[in-house]
């Protein structure tokens, strides 16, 4: 099963995986230094022992392709992946008028009634950014975040790099080049970012008419947020490979800090018990090649039957 190889690093980590502390406070199982691999030709690996929202998927990436940073795109297309960062520099900030919510992650988690005062201000910050373009532009934009790194990389003379062209570009002309790298680490910015890049490079490889990736990730959340990349990354390369008239190969997912939180224990437990379903099958709009021309419809997965959701909280 393609899902095997996501089931096997959930197993390992458990087993093997060492007790540490972490940005969040709430503790984790690591491992360091993980690889996982994932043959795009037998189907798209979203996962089905627990059902995954594709929708916020495929939003999330088209919203990183657009190179665009503000979260009012995610916000009209339901995604709520990235409120938190926004709102947490709207409620530093002097414009802000409601209650306090000094260390309002943390609290939230951890004192119901503050979570509800917390949701309800997220909630009407959010129809703001949607309803008021001009406070969108100035409260929903994260900065230098995935979009900005991929399509307007900054130089030091004041230019910017789009990498995503740049690969696209060496795949149809030079294949068998090394240099199919898009990075979004960037050791000047990731002092001043809200979150510096978990997922931090990629390379693209060309065989035999195919496209494969390689993800190095720095740091995995493997119950919430790998199952996201994963399919994050093959969807990418996926699109790369109809605009550059290829066929997809493996996604490869290398990891460096791989942990399970000790929130998701049992979640993961529980998880492990339910035997992969077939996976699901990408589909693309036959009529579209470049990556600006794919909207939300224009891609779907079919045949997905995933078992129910396995709630968790988020380690913000």
């Amino acid at each position: 099963m393609l899902e095997d190889a996501y089931l096997n690093l959930e197993k390992y980590v458990l087993e093997h995986g060492h007790k540490k502390s972490d940005r969040t406070h709430t503790g984790t199982l690591s491992t360091f230094g993980y690889q996982a691999r994932y043959d795009l030709s037998k189907g798209f690996p979203l996962l089905t022992t627990k059902k995954v929202p594709f929708g916020l998927i495929k939003s999330e990436l088209l919203w990183f392709l657009k190179g665009d940073t503000n979260i009012r795109f995610l916000l009209q297309h339901k995604n709520h992946i990235w409120d938190e960062w926004a709102f947490e520099k709207y409620v530093n900030s002097s414009d802000y008028k409601g209650p306090d919510m000094n260390d309002f992650s943390h609290r939230a988690l951890k004192d119901p009634a503050f979570n509800k005062v917390y949701q309800e201000q997220k909630k009407l910050f959010c129809q703001k950014i949607l309803d008021d373009a001009d406070f969108a532009k100035t409260y929903g934009d994260l900065g230098l975040v995935y979009g900005s790194q991929w399509r307007a990389w900054k130089t030091s003379t004041g230019e910017t790099i789009d990498q995503i062209q740049n690969v696209i570009d060496l795949i149809k002309t030079h294949p068998d080049s090394r240099r199919m790298i898009v990075s979004a680490w960037n050791p000047e910015d990731v002092p001043t970012m809200a979150l510096p890049p978990c997922h931090t490079l990629f390379q693209f490889y060309v065989v035999d008419g195919k496209l494969s990736c390689q993800l190095y990730q720095r740091s995995a959340d493997i119950f919430i947020g790998v199952p996201f990349n994963i399919a994050s990354y093959a969807l990418l390369t996926s699109l790369i490979a109809r605009e550059c008239g290829l066929q997809v190969g493996d996604f490869v997912h290398t990891m460096g800090d791989a942990h399970i939180y000790s929130n998701h224990l049992e979640q993961v437990k529980e998880q492990l018990t339910r035997k992969p379903h077939d996976a699901p099958q990408l589909w693309l709009n036959p009529e579209k090649t470049h990556l600006e021309d794919f909207s939300m419809s224009d891609i779907k997965v079919k045949n997905y039957d995933p078992y129910p959701v396995i709630k968790a909280p988020v380690a913000v």
